[in-house]
């Protein structure tokens, strides 16, 4: 089979590669359509140590069942499917929670780190356990059933926090991730939501998409805007959605006392906390991992247009092309959010 294979950090090869086997409990998978993931972007250099070379990404996917182990009695050949990213080898104290996301035993399709490789579906196939297999609703395209797992990150953030009705946050980073926790924010029944973001066209997006107001993060004293937004007291909650030090910093300073904030991007892997801050105003943090079961619910808020995610679709490429439209998102092209690939 043809598959986009990261050869070395920053190098590329579309190339021909085993057909993937597949386990007693596995299914086979022909990928339809495969969505190039910011974590894929950043970790194709190096810096995240998950993306070790030679490794085929690629984890928003969907496709059609095309073989199945013997041990497989649910799923049929011709299927039309698409999977979590998270795949637990073995049953433990976390999986047994429902916490399939904290598992000892996770393995992340398309990662290759110092623990374990585990190719990805920037393939023409790829092989995944059935345990991780959804069903797409009628109707809905490969490529809209490719955006589930950014969709199940972002309702998994929301989900972690309790929260009343009405109560007012503020979402830091308008990314593709940033504008699926506004929209789930609004289903949640979330009161004034405030998008914080330096790019204007993602803030123009977070006000279309649910954002009632936006606020550009180089622009006079952002945290001043945001209390004379919220009765002078700072948002109920926080969702900071970059991963660097200077958007949790504004995060954290932009809650209400007895405040909660959402850690969900991870950009860098150490940042420096405003210990003071968060301990004299009591504050909580949240991180935030992955998903964790919200595949089903999520697929149906994208098949009956709760949640839209066909305008975060900056481009369909072929996976022969895909290698130059990893450069132009690694260069920060201007306008481009999510590209996906079809094998």
């Amino acid at each position: 089979m043809k598959a986009l294979v990261l050869t070395d950090y920053k190098k590329f090869s579309y190339e021909e590669v085993p057909l993937p086997e597949i386990g007693h409990e596995d299914v086979l998978v022909r990928v339809k359509a495969c969505g190039i993931c910011g974590s894929d972007v950043h970790g194709m250099d190096g810096s995240t140590g998950r993306r070790i070379p030679p490794i085929i990404m690629g984890h928003e996917a969907s496709g059609v069942v095309e073989q199945i182990g013997g041990g497989v009695s649910e799923w049929h050949v011709g299927e039309r499917v698409t999977f979590d990213s998270t795949v637990v080898t073995r049953q433990d104290f976390y999986s047994q929670k429902g916490l399939f996301n904290l598992s000892d035993y996770r393995k992340v399709l398309g990662v290759s780190c110092g623990e374990y490789r585990q190719h990805g579906a920037f393939a023409e196939y790829v092989a995944v356990p059935q345990s991780v297999l959804y069903r797409l609703p009628d109707g809905l395209s490969f490529e809209q059933a490719a955006m589930t797992e950014p969709v199940s990150v972002a309702f998994h953030a929301v989900n972690l926090f309790p929260s009343e009705i009405g109560d007012s946050a503020v979402v830091v980073g308008c990314g593709m991730i940033g504008l699926f926790v506004i929209q789930a924010l609004r289903i949640k029944g979330c009161g004034r939501i405030i998008a914080v973001d330096l790019d204007p066209s993602r803030l123009d997006m977070a006000l279309k998409f649910g954002a009632d107001y936006a606020i550009k993060s180089d622009e006079g004293e952002p945290i001043n805007k945001v209390k004379n937004l919220t009765h002078g007291r700072g948002a109920d909650m926080a969702f900071e959605v970059v991963g660097i030090t200077a958007t949790v910093n504004l995060a954290i300073n932009a809650v209400r006392k007895g405040g909660k904030v959402g850690l969900v991007g991870n950009l860098s892997p150490k940042v420096e906390l405003p210990l003071q801050a968060v301990v004299t105003r009591q504050l909580m943090l949240y991180g935030s991992c992955a998903s964790a079961g919200e595949y089903p619910a999520c697929l149906e808020m994208i098949a009956n247009g709760r949640v839209t995610v066909d305008e975060m679709m900056s481009a369909i490429v072929p996976l022969s092309e895909a290698a130059s439209w990893f450069d132009r998102l690694y260069k920060g092209e201007p306008g481009l959010m999510k590209v996906i690939v079809t094998p």
